[in-house]
């Protein structure tokens, strides 16, 4: 399947299913240091592992706790597989 090129109006259909734009924290983000600016989506991914790991737990309450580890990175992580 080959790649085809966005048109204008393609583009303004994704656009305009966005949220307006927050320019207050865009500007708070923008004066912190990098290393404080990854803190909240740390956060988020930290909350996500977390709600997909109590999910796990409910649905397979024989796992240990390792063996759903590592089916929520299993869940989390994309494995691509090459062909030759």
């Amino acid at each position: 399947m080959e790649k085809q090129a966005l048109t204008s109006e393609d583009i303004k259909k994704i656009v305009n299913g966005f949220d307006p734009i927050d320019w207050v924290q865009l500007d708070l983000l923008a004066k912190m240091p990098p290393e404080k600016r990854l803190i909240p989506g740390l956060n988020a991914q930290e909350f996500s592992m977390a709600a997909l790991r109590g999910t796990f737990y409910r649905k397979f309450p024989m796992l240990s706790l390792s063996e759903i580890n590592m089916k929520v990175l299993t869940y989390l992580t994309p494995v691509r597989m090459e062909t030759r």
